[in-house]
């Protein structure tokens, strides 16, 4: 039997708490070490995981040699600091998305990562997740044919406060962006990318009903053009109620629809997926029989296996840190494009 790859966790916010559930409960892997903010929320995960060392400053975590992998499961504007510490210290990298609030940022624990030989894996969870995986499955296998036109929906609640308030502290949060649109960035490319190339540009629009904070903006609309016309309309508001997320994509032979819909993010899901193919009657709608629905801490899980498998198999990741880069250029440029009203070039 193999021996297990040894985590130590970033992070014991609600997110952390959920990695180091999904570290404990996956074969393979093992819960050594768990950095969190203060002596109470140490207390806290040494009772919830008996046994593993805790510790208030990261850096003495990071100072340990029977860690392989460090998770990074902390507020944004933290993310850089912990990442880049974590593989200067020789370790693997897995690291809640967004990646970095910069691309620079990104680019420079690429760096990292490749300088080391070490694996960089950033955590777009819906990358594992059965309704995505039948998305990308149907159009790999050419179902619609070339995709020409796609619509990412996500309509919700407004979000958590988070630790301190840092998601509603523009300074510590970055961008609203960088909360939910980039996980359907990062889907754009993952499921149009290998047939229309990297997008060349990015048009956005955004509104905000906070008072007094036009910074923060809950109502998200951005336009990613690929060549010959194709494009991806992202859209988001925070002004709704659920959590519910929505695919509309049509190519040159079909079409597909695909529905995720839950009470609030972590709750269990109902999801639907269905597609129709040109050479099909019409109104001949065919339903895929997707796995029974899944929580978070089961993707989280699937992400955990997977970051196992590359570090004892050098298996292929699921997001790479160029994917998680990609996310933030994107992210930049529709952002920039919101300040200037213009489309972005990329």
């Amino acid at each position: 039997m193999p021996a297990p790859i040894r985590f130590g966790l970033i992070g014991f916010g609600r997110f952390g708490k959920n990695h180091a559930r999904a570290i404990a409960h996956t074969e393979g892997a093992e819960l050594v070490a768990i950095a969190a903010r203060s002596p109470g929320s140490c207390k806290e995960a040494e009772a919830a995981h008996p046994g593993v060392a805790t510790f208030t400053d990261f850096r003495d975590m990071l100072a340990r040699d029977d860690i392989d992998v460090v998770d990074v499961a902390v507020p944004t504007h933290l993310h850089f600091e912990c990442g880049k510490a974590a593989l200067e210290s020789g370790k693997h990298l897995f690291i809640e998305k967004p990646m970095a609030p910069t691309v620079a940022e990104c680019r420079e624990l690429i760096r990292c990562a490749e300088e080391k030989n070490l694996k960089l894996v950033v955590g777009f969870k819906r990358r594992v997740a059965h309704l995505w995986k039948g998305v990308k499955e149907l159009v790999d296998k050419g179902v619609v044919g070339t995709p020409q036109y796609a619509v990412f929906e996500l309509w919700r609640w407004p979000y958590r406060q988070g630790s301190g308030g840092w998601r509603y502290d523009i300074d510590r949060v970055g961008s609203w962006v960088l909360e939910e649109p980039v996980h359907c960035f990062d889907k754009a490319r993952w499921l149009l990318g290998p047939a229309l190339g990297e997008p060349e540009s990015v048009f956005a629009a955004a509104s905000s009903r906070q008072s007094g904070h036009p910074e923060l903006q809950d109502n998200f609309s951005a336009m990613l053009n690929f060549r010959e016309g194709c494009h991806a309309v992202v859209t988001q508001t925070l002004s709704a109620w659920g959590h519910h997320h929505g695919l509309k994509l049509t190519g040159t032979e079909g079409a597909i629809l695909a529905k995720w819909d839950g009470a609030t993010d972590d709750a269990l899901p109902t999801s639907s997926l269905h597609y129709m193919h040109s050479t099909t009657r019409e109104g001949d709608i065919v339903e895929i029989d997707l796995p029974p629905p899944t929580g978070e801490l089961y993707e989280l899980e699937q992400e955990v296996a997977s970051m196992v498998r590359a570090i004892r198999d050098d298996a292929p990741v699921f997001a790479t840190g160029e994917d998680g880069a990609w996310s933030i250029a994107l992210c930049e440029a529709a952002q920039k494009s919101i300040d200037t009203g213009t489309v972005i070039k990329l």
